[in-house]
């Protein structure tokens, strides 16, 4: 079958005047980093289940933003084994050859209630650069623990990166746009110094 998600997401926020960096500890049983393909008669949604997200920062300010999240293209989920293995395969994600997907911000702005952060995205031997539009939103969680979401949506031409453009099944049913629904969850803490002498030789 079709489609994927990926990734992407989140937000890395340094400020300038912060003694130490802030580093983001993902809330793993929230997080979502997926997407949704749509065939001729239904929608496949579709996620990352193994990934890794590095964020720093302070999420008062996005000068000197950073971010890089890393998925595992064999981690692919869309809840059906067989169509699962299908996206795993050269007719999609080609999993063997490209074993992860990638995303690298460059910059982060504010636009309105907007976190804009733009970025490279490494996908099945593809590098494009793009703009993911964040939502954000502070709260508390059931732990009583500050707590930030980013939720964005981008849709993709699957196309540009060659996924499914060979395929059979593909050229039938599967629509070329994909669209990215990414959800990151966690909280922000203190960045932990460098043992004394770790860069030492």
């Amino acid at each position: 079958m079709h489609p994927f998600r990926w990734f992407a997401p989140a937000l890395l926020l340094v400020s300038p005047l912060a003694a130490q960096a802030r580093v983001f500890r993902v809330d793993r049983n929230h997080t979502v980093l997926g997407f949704r393909a749509s065939t001729l008669l239904f929608d496949v949604p579709g996620r990352f289940d193994r990934y890794k997200v590095d964020i720093s920062g302070d999420p008062a300010t996005l000068e000197g933003a950073r971010i890089r999240v890393e998925l595992e293209t064999r981690s692919v989920n869309t809840s059906n084994g067989a169509r699962d293995e299908h996206l795993r395969s050269p007719d999609f994600f080609g999993a063997s050859t490209f074993p992860r997907i990638t995303f690298t911000s460059t910059s982060a702005r504010r636009e309105g209630n907007k976190v804009l952060v733009r970025g490279t995205l490494d996908l099945h031997g593809v590098s494009r650069e793009l703009e993911l539009p964040f939502t954000a939103a502070e709260g508390v969680n059931g732990a009583g623990v500050p707590t930030w979401s980013y939720r964005a949506a981008l849709p993709l031409d699957r196309l540009d990166f060659g996924i499914g453009a060979e395929s059979v099944a593909a050229k039938i049913s599967l629509k070329k746009q994909v669209d990215l629904e990414l959800l990151l969850v966690g909280s922000f803490e203190e960045a932990k110094p460098a043992p004394r002498g770790a860069s030492r030789k």
